[in-house]
């Protein structure tokens, strides 16, 4: 299965890439295509993003950008770690809730 990036370069599992909506990176987890497209899964944020949308970029440049997010991260304060931490779990404890239409019922 070959998923391209916007400028047809191919994300395999493992390539570093740039989401272009909001310049965040991370390397692919996993990649899949379904009828509504192809996706990327991104360690960074752990959500499966639209292969349109994203930009494979070379592991140097990626290595720039960790160490930028890293020194940023140095000025933040402790209790926006814990808060951080707190949403991360709270991520993947709501990653496999199936939101099917069969779930809910408009009543009445």
């Amino acid at each position: 299965m070959d998923i391209s990036d916007a400028r047809g370069k191919n994300i395999l599992t493992g390539s570093h890439v740039r989401y272009l909506g909001t310049g965040s990176a991370g390397e692919v987890l996993e990649v899949k295509a379904d009828e509504e497209g192809s996706w990327a899964k991104i360690d960074s944020t752990r959500l499966w993003y639209n292969s349109r949308f994203l930009e494979v970029i070379d592991r140097s440049e990626y290595q720039r950008m960790k160490i930028k997010e890293a020194q940023r991260t140095v000025t933040t304060r402790p209790d926006e770690d814990e808060h951080v931490q707190k949403v991360v779990n709270l991520k993947k404890k709501l990653e496999d809730i199936d939101m099917s239409s069969e779930l809910c019922d408009g009543g009445g």
